[in-house]
C-alpha cells in the first residue's frame, strides 16, 4: 500500500476530514489532500506528527514508500521552483531596466526638441535682421 492511500485509509478510519487532520497537524486542508492525493509527500516534521498522531511508528506509516521517488519529486519541485523564481526575477528586472531606458529615451528626445526649436528660432530670427526685406525667414502679415 502507498503512503497516499494508507493515509486516506488511516484519516478515515479516525473519521476524520482532510480539514480536521490538517488542523491536528498544522496543516491546510488542501496540503491532507496533494499528500493523499500522491502529488506530494509530508516533510519529516510532519511525517513525525502524523506517526503520532496515528500512533504508529514511523516505519510502519512509511512502508512501503519509494524514497527514490520521494527524492526525485522533491528535486523536481525544488528545481521549477528556483525556475519560477529566477525568471519572474530577471522578467521583473528587465522590465524595470526596460522602463527606465524608455523614460530616460523620451526625456532625451523632448530636450533635444526643445533645443532644436529654440536653434530654429534663433537662426530664423538672426536672419530676418539681416535681411529684413526678405519674407522667407520671417512672414509678418
Amino acid at each position: 500500500m502507498n503512503f497516499n492511500e494508507k493515509l486516506l485509509k488511516l484519516r478515515k478510519e479516525k473519521g476524520l476530514s482532510q480539514e480536521e487532520l490538517g488542523m491536528e497537524i498544522q496543516v491546510s486542508r488542501q496540503t491532507v489532500s496533494k499528500w493523499e492525493a500522491g502529488q506530494s509527500y509530508p516533510d519529516f516534521t510532519r511525517l513525525v506528527m502524523l506517526s503520532d498522531f496515528f500512533d504508529m511508528t514511523l516505519d510502519e506509516l512509511v512502508k512501503d514508500i519509494d524514497v527514490q521517488e520521494v527524492r526525485d519529486n522533491s528535486l523536481t519541485n525544488e528545481k521549477i521552483d528556483s525556475i519560477y523564481r529566477v525568471s519572474h526575477n530577471v522578467d521583473s528586472i528587465l522590465q524595470n531596466e526596460t522602463l527606465k531606458g524608455v523614460i530616460k529615451g523620451v526625456m532625451w528626445f523632448m530636450a533635444g526638441s526643445c533645443i532644436l526649436i529654440c536653434l530654429i528660432a534663433v537662426i530664423s530670427l538672426i536672419l530676418h535682421l539681416f535681411y529684413p526685406e526678405s519674407n522667407m525667414f520671417w512672414r509678418t502679415y
